[in-house]
């Protein structure tokens, strides 16, 4: 007995001590907030006061240190992020995920992002402010990387850290710019359009092509194929381990709406979801410059920003900025492509793909002079021999990259016109860039290099590549750009919503339905004439009604009228006869508003396709608005039933059938817990939380939320297969700015401010962000001082 109780005791030293020093190791991995550091090539102290929230605002003697501390302090909170961040747009996620992202790299690895980068720093001038600035932004990055603790990401996937470069900032800025894209969807077009007769599709396109189109009522091989090469571009985004830009919400009130006679500015840009939070916010302070910033991991400008003067934000313009080329190829030398009247050679790039686990992958793409082959490069199925190539232009590797200079100089703008004049440097991604000041100027810019077609050319479709007269005939100058600067009622904003008309044209694209955000946007502001308070700004950018919904229920309510109910149905159909469009945590009429949705869109569309992968792949293309109204639609046909002709009225009595006994099935009997709390849910999702045993460690949530996507509050949802709705897409931030007491300017993050998850700030604005609360965005230096929790001082290493 003695010598088992030895044994057990040796045991529990044993399990004491290896806690103990996991521990300790694990305590090594976190970010320091505190103490003193010594930093190559400062040239003074510089002190970072960290706020409750773990934001830095960092106290230097000049602007080159205060941001080579940026680096340092940015890369122990999120060092793996700036790590994906890096590799996406590169081609360069195998070395870290193995085979799986290898179509990723292929992808990007075809669309020239790093070779295009590598090109634009070999030409930069070192000596320019925006570079050397950039650099000592990398050096503080670099230094952290030599002497700081390693992230546990680094441990568990086994990959080394490696010093971050010029490129590396211009490869990260490259894939935000793809990510604004929405080209992919020229393909989609294409296909439906070859899908199905002209009498089904003319309802769903705002424009047609210049051209009568045979269209054949059988799906052929090409079809197909043009599908494929559209869900291999989809399917590779959503799979990405880094988030993509979706939308945004943006507001900017002149002084004479407001309460205190300042301006007053919101901002929310809509990203995926995702953990860590995209935005590191920072606030730098020296004697000539002060900035507080949002920043993208990796880049050393902030992309959102204020100060005492100004503030400015973006949202997608949502312009397309890329097109899509069918090519032919040379009948007896398929290394030829026809342009006009002349054969052209493909030009022909090997890349070597260092894969995780396995041997280097060699990897061979061919260009065209618009761009990469998309089917013959990386389309997931091989394409069959014989059919079309389809090429892709895209406008961001066609121009020369000023993007970082650009962001260098509006974030140092002394005023509108400085701001105004640092604009055309954007050329991609088409961005609505928001600016508001605190002389009281509002001012809202479209900034993007438009172009004009040839007369009857639509960019939603596949152009002609052959004949070369689908080109761009024209890129207009910025000044022809759309740009709205102090208008006489009073307030700027974008919801992702086309623009007028401008330079005689409206700039082709594929923007969010008006009649939702910016619809809401307008009637909300149109409603309060003047008087305009921040909280005011609040209450609306967590606005959860969704626009015409209440009209939509009503008209699907009249149209049941004389149908077939059960009592309860009818006593149903009068309590959502009084719901008032709103997505909080207890609608019901929401609940049943969205089944309703899914089910009519299904009974309208879905008999028209072979199959339901099918129809799904083209969901986005059929909007039920687009028929609606119309009784006499060929859509309200259900053409799997030749013997009966459907009407409008029936297939809006089998979709409410339908969502009524699925949600029965679902969610009980009691329709009183039909609740939108139960049904839609916000998880945050880290790549290696896909791993199940460490998702609760690396995820943040789940948590019930309000709001839907066409909300303020845009909350965007994949539908899952028990039927719940899982939150794709978020406010990324939301902040208000008051520049009539700039330094009780309000702001949030959806989870925190680390991505490190051994930090205290990984979650800890977790549950603020999905109540719609809000925090300090601080600049008063004594009141930061006061309440800081910790100081963490750098000096110079000699």
């Amino acid at each position: 007995m003695k010598k088992l109780k030895r044994v057990l005791l040796i045991l529990l030293g044993i399990v004491a001590l290896l806690t103990l020093t996991g521990f300790i190791f694990l305590n090594t991995l976190t970010p320091t907030y505190e103490g003193e550091k010594a930093l190559n090539a400062l040239s003074a102290n510089v002190e970072v006061y960290f706020d409750p929230y773990g934001i830095p605002h960092i106290y230097a003697d000049n602007e080159q240190d205060a941001i080579r501390t940026l680096g340092y302090v940015h890369a122990q909170d999120r060092l793996w992020q700036m790590e994906l961040l890096r590799r996406v747009g590169a081609g360069r996620l195998s070395e870290i995920f193995g085979e799986i992202a290898l179509d990723n790299d292929k992808f990007f690895l075809s669309l020239g992002i790093d070779d295009y980068n590598a090109k634009t720093v070999a030409k930069l001038d070192r000596t320019d402010s925006a570079v050397t600035l950039t650099q000592a932004y990398l050096d503080g990055i670099n230094q952290f990387i030599e002497e700081g603790p390693t992230p546990a990401e680094f441990y568990l996937t086994g990959l080394e850290k490696q010093p971050f470069t010029l490129k590396d900032v211009y490869n990260a800025v490259a894939y935000m710019g793809f990510t604004f894209n929405k080209g992919a969807r020229d393909i989609v077009n294409t296909n439906l359009l070859g899908r199905l007769d002209s009498t089904y599709t003319q309802a769903l396109f705002a424009e047609k092509p210049s051209k009568e189109i045979l269209i054949p009522t059988n799906q052929t091989e090409e079809f197909r194929e043009l599908r494929d090469i559209e869900k291999s571009i989809s399917g590779l985004m959503e799979q990405l381990p880094v988030p993509v830009f979706y939308g945004s919400n943006s507001w900017v009130l002149a002084p004479a709406k407001t309460k205190n006679g300042k301006v007053l500015f919101e901002n929310d840009p809509h990203i995926a979801q995702a953990q860590p939070s995209v935005w590191y916010e920072a606030h730098l302070v020296t004697p000539d410059y002060e900035k507080y910033g949002f920043y993208l991991a990796g880049v050393p400008f902030p992309l959102l920003s204020h100060d005492r003067k100004m503030a400015h934000g973006f949202t997608m313009l949502a312009n397309d900025d890329t097109n899509f080329y069918y090519e032919e190829v040379h009948p007896t030398d398929t290394t030829l492509y026809r342009y006009g009247e002349e054969w052209r050679k493909f030009e022909y790039v090997t890349k070597s793909i260092p894969i995780k686990g396995d041997t280097p992958l060699d990897f061979q793409f061919k260009k065209t002079h618009r761009g990469p082959v998309v089917n013959a490069n990386y389309a997931r199925r091989t394409r069959v021999e014989g059919n079309r190539l389809v090429s892709m232009h895209w406008l961001f590797t066609q121009f020369e990259n000023r993007l970082l200079q650009g962001l260098y100089e509006i974030n140092h703008a002394n005023n509108m016109e400085e701001f105004k004049q640092a604009l055309p440097k954007i050329h991609a991604p088409g961005l609505n860039v928001m600016y508001g000041d605190a002389e009281g100027n509002i001012a809202w810019w479209g900034t993007a290099k438009l172009y004009r077609m040839p007369e009857g050319s639509s960019t939603k479709f596949i152009l002609d590549g052959a004949s070369g007269l689908e080109d761009p005939v024209e890129y207009l100058d910025f000044k022809y750009n759309p740009h709205c600067v102090n208008p006489s009622w009073d307030y700027v904003y974008s919801a992702n919503n086309q623009p007028d008309s401008t330079a005689g044209l409206y700039i082709p694209g594929y923007f969010a339905n008006s009649s939702y955000r910016a619809g809401r946007i307008v009637d909300m502001l149109e409603e309060k004439k003047d008087g305009w308070t921040k909280e005011d700004m609040a209450t609306m950018a967590n606005d959860v009604t969704l626009r015409t919904a209440v009209d939509q229920m009503r008209k699907w309510l009249d149209a049941l009228q004389g149908q077939e109910v059960t009592r309860e149905q009818q006593q149903f159909a009068e309590m959502l006869s009084a719901w008032d469009g709103k997505f909080n945590l207890e609608s019901v009429g929401g609940v049943f508003f969205q089944k309703m949705q899914e089910k009519l869109h299904h009974a309208i569309f879905a008999d028209e396709f072979s199959s339901v992968e099918e129809y799904r792949s083209y969901v986005v293309q059929l909007k039920t608005e687009r028929i609606f109204d119309d009784p006499l639609s060929p859509w309200w046909d259900d053409v799997s039933t030749p013997e009966v002709k459907e009407t409008k009225t029936q297939i809006l009595n089998t979709a409410f059938q339908r969502s009524w006994e699925e949600l029965k099935q679902q969610m009980g009997t009691d329709t009183n817990q039909w609740t939108w709390d139960k049904r839609h849910y916000l998880e945050h999702d880290h790549p290696i939380g896909r791993v199940e045993s460490l998702r609760s460690f690396f995820n943040v949530g789940p948590f019930p939320t309000s709001g839907t996507g066409g909300t303020l509050n845009n909350q965007e949802f994949s539908i899952r297969k028990d039927g719940t709705y899982k939150v794709r897409s978020i406010p990324s931030t939301r902040r208000i700015i008051d520049f009539s007491d700039i330094e009780n300017s309000i702001g949030i993050l959806p989870t925190g401010q680390s991505g490190n998850p051994l930090s205290k700030h990984y979650r800890d604005q977790a549950e603020m962000f999905v109540n719609g609360e809000f925090r300090k965005m601080m600049m008063n230096e004594q009141e930061i001082k006061a309440s800081s929790e910790s100081l963490l001082l750098f000096t110079p290493e000699n």
